[in-house]
């Protein structure tokens, strides 16, 4: 970087700071998207160290996978809340990258994702992404893909049906929602593969289980494991 860049770098950081996505507060030099008192304290979850955890337990019974975790519990009326719905809902995709390569760090380290072949991200469908102008699963998924060392698949998996939210929906009611709402191209592509379906927020887990089952139902040879960026502590039965 020239001394130019370096001091226009340090004015404009005087004048207009990077905050921490979650606390607001200024970041000091070095410090990327989250402080370092926030990373210190973050409310992680463990999972991805646990062959056997509360999200691989989630899918007991509803579809065979070879590893699931996810990376933070999802704190209502929290900076982390805040962090989240800044890259679904107010444009902060880089959030959602950096994040992508916080966790990515972790799944790496834990040795449990080391034969991940690739990553794929929950799809959006056209409508929502054009209207929000991109998919923060494909961020997420880029960031874990970098640390993991493998590439995106982004074009394998589509939405064909436009579901309505899901955040008010009971728990059946998210199952209906999404059936039949995932469809599979270019099968080939992940014939015979391990693959990393990764979302943003998991809460009843209906959404990427119906993912993951209409892909092993079109390409029943591949592995698939799940990685969400946040989880719903009181859906996994956990007491805060």
């Amino acid at each position: 970087m020239s001394i130019l860049s370096e001091l226009f770098r340090d004015v404009a950081s005087l004048f207009f700071p990077t905050r921490c996505a979650v606390c607001g507060q200024a970041l000091e030099p070095g410090e990327r998207t989250v402080c370092t008192l926030c990373r210190a304290t973050a409310p992680l979850t463990g999972f991805w160290r646990e062959a056997d955890n509360p999200v691989v337990r989630k899918c007991w019974g509803l579809v065979p996978v070879e590893q699931a975790s996810a990376f933070l519990y999802f704190v209502h009326a929290s900076g982390w809340r805040e962090l989240i719905h800044g890259f679904k809902y107010r444009g902060a995709w880089r959030t959602a990258r950096e994040m992508g390569e916080w966790y990515g760090r972790y799944l790496r380290e834990s040795g449990l994702y080391d034969d991940v072949e690739c990553v794929v991200p929950l799809p959006l469908h056209p409508f929502k992404r054009c209207r929000r102008g991109y998919n923060q699963s494909e961020y997420i998924a880029e960031g874990i893909a970098r640390q993991l060392g493998v590439g995106v698949e982004r074009r394998s998996v589509y939405r064909r049906r436009n579901t309505e939210s899901q955040a008010l929906k009971s728990r059946h009611e998210r199952a209906g929602n999404v059936e039949g709402a995932f469809a599979v191209r270019h099968a080939e592509r992940l014939a015979g593969r391990h693959v990393l379906l990764v979302d943003d927020v998991m809460t009843t887990g209906s959404t990427l289980l119906s993912c993951a089952a209409e892909m092993l139902r079109v390409v029943p040879d591949c592995r698939i494991s799940l990685a969400a960026l946040a989880v719903s502590q009181r859906e996994l039965g956990i007491k805060g």
